[in-house]
């Protein structure tokens, strides 16, 4: 799958309903105050973050949703199964949806990375799009692993409403996508913990509906 070329890729949905997106991203973790990068280290939820998905499950509860996605990381998976109870719909863990790996930076923040990987952080700062923190992968390639897994659920569940918990990184990619955005625009897009987007995916087009909210 490209990413970002701008032509129609979801030919198997419906021209006259939406396929609606429900794109969270997971509660505030238990390392916020270090500021690490977490990228694909399962780290926990504080009772502050497990507090935000929740009242996101009520906000959706009454949506006609027929399923949710999430990542196979607690911190996804626990705002996940806050909607699916409260929608009692089924819950699908898909790895295609992590967060971007960022190898040996995980569990550092800004200061110690610059410190530890001085040259890989330069390359970041220039060229964050393309950057391969060693061990890790570039956010090209989060972009396709979340593209296709998005594919899939589209193709699942044409004309039907379904969210996704997901991570930062791979939310940006989405909504970049879905706005026919360079990936350079991920550093352009901001996402709280416990943003609710709102996305609708037509045969030739996605309607973005609301961002961070």
């Amino acid at each position: 799958m490209r990413w970002c070329d701008g032509r129609p890729r979801f030919s198997f949905l419906p021209e006259d309903r939406p396929t609606r997106i429900y794109l969270l991203r997971h509660g505030e973790v238990t390392t916020f105050e270090r500021k690490s990068i977490n990228g694909q280290t399962d780290v926990g939820l504080t009772p502050r973050g497990i507090a935000q998905l929740e009242e996101i499950a009520s906000r959706l509860a009454s949506y006609p949703i027929r399923a949710v996605y999430t990542s196979d990381l607690q911190r996804s998976v626990r705002g996940g199964e806050a909607i699916a109870k409260r929608c009692g719909v089924p819950l699908f863990q898909m790895q295609a949806l992590r967060e971007k790996n960022f190898g040996a930076w995980e569990g550092c923040n800004a200061a110690e990375i610059s410190i530890r990987d001085p040259e890989g952080w330069s390359f970041w700062l220039t060229n964050p799009a393309e950057s391969r923190p060693k061990g890790g992968e570039t956010y090209r390639e989060v972009g396709e692993r979340a593209l296709s897994a998005l594919e899939m659920i589209l193709k699942k569940h044409p004309a039907e409403e379904v969210a996704i918990v997901a991570h930062g990184g791979v939310n940006k990619v989405l909504l970049a996508d879905a706005l026919i955005q360079s990936p350079l625009a991920l550093f352009r897009i901001e996402q709280k913990y416990a943003a609710l987007n709102i996305i609708d995916y037509f045969k030739d087009k996605a309607v973005v509906k609301l961002v961070n909210g």
